[in-house]
């Protein structure tokens, strides 16, 4: 099972060594923002959107559903988990998996409606899909 939090009333908070990192237009201030913190690994992430919608896939196999943890708090969505290293002592001759804690942030450019969030893990990734806000025509009468 996963977990998808909202927490609208905590203040996002900065770890020390932080790289940010950005995607898509840099000139625009609503662009795509991705941050990287140092002592966690972050799986490859993909955001993007539709006309309806912001995507974000996460590449975390290996891992149960109940293993991660997914929040989004005033426009800034986590996901967070623990990759464990079940193989026990070894000698490594290749290392290119990663294990431990990661943490993948993405921020969104714009508002999004909060109670249709919908999160599934299947075959190793996490998707995370945050409808916009319609916007609402409002006529003027004379």
């Amino acid at each position: 099972m996963k977990e998808v939090i909202f927490l609208d009333e905590h203040p996002h908070f900065q770890l020390a060594g932080e790289e940010d990192i950005w995607a898509g237009d840099p000139l625009r201030s609503s662009g795509w923002r991705l941050k990287r913190r140092s002592p966690y690994w972050r799986p490859p992430t993909d955001a993007f959107e539709t006309e309806n919608e912001f995507v974000v896939v996460v590449e975390i196999a290996g891992m149960r559903g109940l293993d991660i943890s997914a929040t989004y708090d005033k426009g800034l969505l986590s996901v967070r988990g623990v990759r464990a290293d079940k193989g026990g002592l070894k000698a490594y001759h290749q290392m290119e998996i990663a294990y431990g804690e990661f943490v993948s942030e993405v921020r969104l450019p714009s508002k999004i409606e909060t109670e249709k969030i919908e999160a599934t893990y299947s075959d190793g990734f996490l998707k995370v899909v945050l409808p916009k806000i319609e916007s609402k025509h409002i006529s003027v009468d004379e």
